[in-house]
């Protein structure tokens, strides 16, 4: 009796060696080679700074590589579907923000589902959008935007990141809440889009703080306003838009997602990375700088915030009828 259960243990030991211990052994080598942290728009774009600023501490802490691979198109759907369809390894990650809870509404027939398909990882952080013109525009003030929109209707252009951006979901609300008519011009990204701001190609943009917020200290751009319900400590003199535009608020935020079906241990060791590296006094000054704040917070809480945002933005999107054309 006692060999026979001697050999039912070694037999135990041995399935869940085939089960089990390939996947632990996984997670305790990890990361076994570089780390992509895919971004699906160019370089230099609010989506692109938040993964360059985390991949270095990322770098340093776990002893592999994090790279930066931009992937843009279709509003960050390219960059979404390419780790959709990476090894759930770990290996590669997403660079993700309110664009994707966006999409999940706005673009029909996607060939995933970026609530299913992604496994929340960490929060970074959130910034406002900065209702910005070109200097060579006669407003100073939103109630001087809107009047100027109105008096030229059609004609004001605004720039924005693409379809599906939290800049064009921003844009339409306000449009919607100030009966304005305005011609919208999407750009790849916010890097073209604010270039197209600086040359004079185009009047206006609402585009997230740590994109534009370096030309606004510079005195290349103008800010107006910023779109969450209060001020920045970043921009302190510039009003929010709320303050003539009643319950009008818009922002941004990012985070970082895997492909479904990674390993658990992955994801929770690289959020308690993500939130130690949110809790760095230098990491903090920088998201300040940039006009950010940071948001500390499990895999779970971000899975859950995911979901709030999702039918969030649909609302708004029903609401507003926004279509992708």
């Amino acid at each position: 009796m006692q060999l026979r259960r001697r050999d039912f243990v070694n037999a135990a030991l041995a399935t869940i060696g085939t089960s089990v211990l390939p996947r632990i052994a996984l997670a305790e080598g990890y990361p076994a080679r570089s780390v992509r942290l895919v971004v699906g728009f160019p370089a230099g774009g609010p989506v692109d700074i938040a993964g360059r600023l985390i991949a270095p501490w990322l770098s340093e802490r776990l002893g592999q590589e994090f790279v930066i691979e931009n992937q843009p198109g279709q509003s960050g759907n390219v960059a979404t579907r390419s780790v959709v369809k990476s090894d759930p390894d770990g290996h590669t990650l997403l660079v993700c923000g309110p664009v994707n809870t966006i999409n999940s509404t706005l673009f029909k027939g996607l060939d995933f589902d970026f609530a299913r398909d992604i496994a929340p990882v960490a929060f970074l952080y959130r910034v406002p959008l900065v209702i910005e013109v070109h200097p060579s525009v006669p407003v100073r003030t939103v109630t001087e935007f809107i009047a100027h929109a109105k008096a030229n209707p059609g004609k004001l252009k605004i720039g924005f990141a693409g379809h599906g951006t939290p800049q064009h979901i921003g844009i339409e609300l306000f449009r919607t809440m100030t009966g304005i008519d305005v011609a919208l011009v999407p750009y790849l990204g916010s890097t073209p889009a604010v270039a197209a701001l600086l040359a004079g190609s185009i009047d206006a943009m609402f585009d997230p703080m740590p994109s534009s917020i370096a030309h606004i200290r510079r005195g290349e751009l103008i800010p107006i306003a910023v779109t969450t319900s209060n001020r920045s400590a970043s921009l302190p003199d510039v009003p929010s838009a709320a303050e003539t535009v009643p319950g009008y608020e818009a922002g941004s935020w990012f985070g970082i997602g895997a492909p479904r079906m990674t390993p658990t241990d992955i994801v929770e060791r690289l959020n308690r990375e993500v939130n130690a590296a949110l809790e760095n006094a230098a990491m903090k000054t920088r998201i300040a700088e940039l006009g950010g704040t940071s948001i500390l917070g499990s895999s779970t809480q971000f899975s859950e915030f995911i979901a709030q945002e999702t039918e969030k933005y649909a609302r708004v999107i029903r609401s507003a009828g926004i279509e992708v054309n």
